[in-house]
């Protein structure tokens, strides 16, 4: 994807997070976060907002200490402002992506062409992600994520955050998952051992010990462990209408919600 896609993802997904947001009372739980309410997922996304603005607007070639985050995020808003806080800092994000030159150098903390290129995408996909939290808040499914953002989206998330060696995805033998989509170019290969994950996008002959195969849209909320699955014979249910195909050794999806997180 373009950065010019992802900015325009961001401010999508951002306005209808606010709009979810805006019909659901602050009390209400997460259920894909079950340690938050609305507000907490609020304060959340407004501070991650805030934070990825302060590398491109102010050209940060290192990570922010704790007082500059803190400069940087400003006052935590009253309950009765915090809607119209994170608005504001969605606006602001939206807006500081637009202006930087597609030359400017700041920190980032994965690969990508250029830096302006890496917080687009991420903010992108964070902000994507959290919608379909806030939807979940209120109780009622939001438009579906583009498959253009939701391939690029596992992308990142295969290619980028899971091969890191801070991940937590190990396993004491080596264990293969094969990534198939429906809808797009999609496939990826995992091999899990007790080094970092390694990922191919070749589609490989040989089976592998779990296979998900689905519509993009929703391999990408399934593999953010956003999706409650219940099984049915070789099929996981997911809470839309569609379905993800699950072939083989379905303990490595317990491994997968237990160790593919990314704080």
């Amino acid at each position: 994807m373009e950065i010019s896609a992802h900015i325009d993802a961001l401010r999508r997904e951002g306005d209808l997070l606010a709009e979810a947001a805006a019909r659901t009372d602050l009390s209400a739980p997460v259920p894909t976060c079950p340690d938050w309410r609305l507000g907490d997922l609020l304060r959340h996304i407004g501070h991650v907002h805030r934070w990825a603005a302060a590398f491109p607007s102010q050209g940060l070639r290192t990570p922010l200490d704790e007082a500059g985050e803190r400069a940087a995020i400003g006052p935590m808003p009253s309950d009765a402002a915090l809607l119209d806080w994170y608005r504001e800092g969605h606006a602001a994000l939206v807006d500081v992506l637009d202006a930087a030159p597609a030359d400017v150098e700041c920190w980032s903390f994965l690969p990508a062409p250029s830096p302006l290129a890496f917080w687009a995408r991420r903010q992108a996909h964070e902000t994507a992600v959290h919608r379909f939290d806030a939807d979940a808040a209120a109780g009622s499914p939001g438009p579906a994520v583009d498959t253009a953002l939701a391939l690029d989206g596992i992308d990142e998330l295969l290619r980028g955050f899971m091969v890191r060696s801070r991940s937590k995805l190990r396993s004491d033998r080596l264990r293969t998952v094969q990534v198939r989509t429906t809808d797009g170019p999609g496939s990826w290969r995992l091999a899990i051992t007790g080094d970092p994950v390694a990922v191919t996008t070749d589609e490989r002959a040989e089976p592998a010990d779990l296979t998900l195969t689905g519509p993009a849209r929703e391999l990408y909320l399934l593999l953010w462990n956003r999706l409650t699955t219940a099984q049915d014979g070789r099929t996981e249910r997911t809470e839309q209408t569609r379905q993800v195909e699950v072939t083989g050794d379905r303990d490595l999806l317990g491994l997968w919600r237990d160790t593919a997180v990314v704080g």
